[in-house]
């Protein structure tokens, strides 16, 4: 009898999952019973909401923008419109753009753009996963989201999230801490500090014109390079000399990192958009977490260097760094009656990768399309040249006479219009939101295609695909066919406009007109004309061009 009582026990106990041994009392349940139905719990909780991201919203979004006249692609379930803008941006870089017309590139560089537009119209919409992306082409309606003057606009969180890896600083914060930092940056920026930038600036020319000239005398009559790669080495040691005070040989492996870590940036869009991909062990993720450690304590390194001299009592340099580092020291709040303290040094960390790449990718991009359009137009080539002589002569330029260079500037604005760093700037609606006549749900993003808006007829003109720096004649106000239009924002715009671009076009007008005074150009046979974006709008396969000594 008592053999049978033990074996109904451990029947009893095998059944209800206890592995004791032990009969559990009437109606009682297991530990294990309960974690079940908590993960159920959880999984159902799960699937809901993945139902309503991946579908549920996206249907309510689409039908609240086609009611009030919007047309555009039609929804696909989770991936939207990506594994289309894939298809199509692969297709387009299979081939070069015509030479005929070199500047029209806004079908291979934006094809599901300049489709949307061309079917649907100028405002219209497609599909960035399960999230609907409005393109706003009215350049008065674009600077009213970038003015974003009651905070109805903010960047897109996966943006924010995956660019930090990649800069951080100002391009991703907003609200107070984002006002704080800009205050104590805005100094190192006035027009009196980047002027003693400029034997940093010149000293890196020399070393480029060097090089060049080196090429020339050993070929025979002229010398044929590509100009991409010596551009990004030119602007990597400008930014590591005028913003470090280092040479490029300490900086490098900060461009490289960034660079690569740019390419990852680009395959993580398409990807990550799915919540918590982007916090998966993936190869990808864990590599550009790596990066983003290797570039931070390379930078830390740096920085607490001059830390460490200041306190020493070694007087501060005049580079970017010193200067920020000195504002920061300076800085000080008392609003509301309470004292707030700079940057940390983590935070200085994030803007000085900020530093190295905007200041890296902006000017050499700017300098590599602005050496394709004078081999194009090379009536512009010699005109520039011809005040640069008239100006400086043979002398390296200073200051005073870079702010008297006006067909200089009016070239490097033509090429920033036709060929802008950024060529689409994004926002997202955190809450509904009119703009334009248009009320928007939360949760919409708004693309501001920069690439399109510089070349709209309606606000250029006919000749709008065509470069001609006249245009730019009597300033950046006049250039547009309704002044008030503001069609031009190579930089952004607003009170988020480019802490940067005044020492970006001081660093291109320094190079340029160094350039000029030596070399006359022209694009060699090998050249194939293949705007793309990796970020910012780069050379697909390089810019060989053949090279003169004047």
């Amino acid at each position: 009898m008592q053999r049978e009582k033990e074996a109904m026990g451990i029947g009893i106990g095998i059944g209800t999952g206890t592995g004791t041994g032990a009969a559990l009392p009437f109606g009682e349940a297991s530990p294990w019973s309960l974690l079940g139905g908590a993960v159920a719990a959880l999984l159902l909780v799960w699937a809901a909401q993945m139902l309503e991201w991946a579908w549920l919203a996206p249907r309510r979004m689409e039908r609240a923008l086609r009611a009030q006249g919007l047309r555009g692609t039609q929804y696909r379930f989770l991936h939207g419109d990506l594994t289309e803008d894939l298809r199509l941006v692969t297709a387009a870089r299979s081939k070069p753009v015509p030479m005929d017309r070199p500047h029209d590139f806004i079908p291979r560089v934006a094809p599901l753009l300049h489709r949307a537009l061309e079917e649907h119209g100028r405002v219209s919409f497609t599909w960035f996963g399960p999230m609907p992306r409005v393109t706003i082409t009215d350049p008065d309606l674009v600077r009213e989201v970038l003015s974003n003057k009651f905070g109805h606009f903010e960047k897109t969180k996966l943006a924010t999230r995956l660019s930090k890896l990649l800069v951080g600083g100002l391009v991703i914060l907003h609200g107070e801490k984002w006002v704080k930092h800009r205050r104590i940056m805005n100094p190192a920026f006035h027009a009196e500090k980047l002027k003693r930038m400029l034997p940093a600036f010149s000293a890196s020319c020399s070393e480029l014109i060097g090089r060049w000239e080196n090429a020339v005398a050993a070929s025979v009559g002229k010398a044929e390079l590509d100009i991409w790669p010596d551009f990004q080495n030119l602007s990597g040691d400008v930014i590591s000399r005028a913003a470090f005070g280092v040479r490029h040989h300490e900086g490098r492996q900060i461009f490289l990192l960034q660079a690569e870590q740019a390419e990852r940036l680009v395959q993580s869009f398409r990807s990550n958009y799915i919540p918590g991909l982007s916090l998966l062990p993936t190869e990808n993720n864990r590599r550009m977490k790596a990066i983003d450690r290797e570039i931070k304590s390379i930078l830390r390194g740096i920085i607490e260097k001059r830390q460490k001299a200041t306190k020493n009592g070694e007087a501060s340099k005049d580079d970017l760094l010193g200067l920020l580092l000195q504002s920061n020291m300076d800085y000080y709040s008392d609003e509301d009656g309470k004292s707030s303290k700079g940057m940390t040094v983590e935070e200085i960390i994030d803007e000085c990768k900020l530093f190295y790449f905007a200041g890296m990718e902006t000017t050499a991009v700017l300098l590599t399309w602005t050496m394709v359009a004078l081999s194009m137009h090379p009536e512009w080539q010699d005109r520039a040249r011809e005040e640069i002589l008239q100006v400086f002569g043979r002398n390296k330029p200073d200051i005073n006479g870079v702010s008297r260079l006006k067909v200089v500037t009016m070239v490097l604005h033509e090429v920033l219009r036709l060929y802008p760093p950024v060529v689409m700037m994004n926002r997202r609606t955190y809450k509904e939101i009119e703009l334009g006549g248009v009320r928007y749900p939360a949760g919409v993003m708004l693309s501001l295609p920069v690439l399109f808006i510089h070349r709209d007829a309606a606000a250029w003109g006919h000749d709008a695909g065509e470069f001609d720096p006249g245009r730019f004649a009597e300033g950046v106000a006049r250039a547009c066919k309704d002044p008030g239009a503001g069609a031009f924002f190579p930089f952004s715009w607003g009170p988020r406009i480019c802490i940067g671009q005044n020492f970006a076009l001081l660093e291109a007008k320094v190079a340029l007109g160094m350039i000029l005074q030596r070399f006359a150009f022209e694009l060699s046979p090998a050249y194939a004309h293949a705007p793309y974006t990796v970020l910012t709008l780069h050379p697909q396969h390089g810019v060989p061009v053949r090279l003169r000594r004047l």
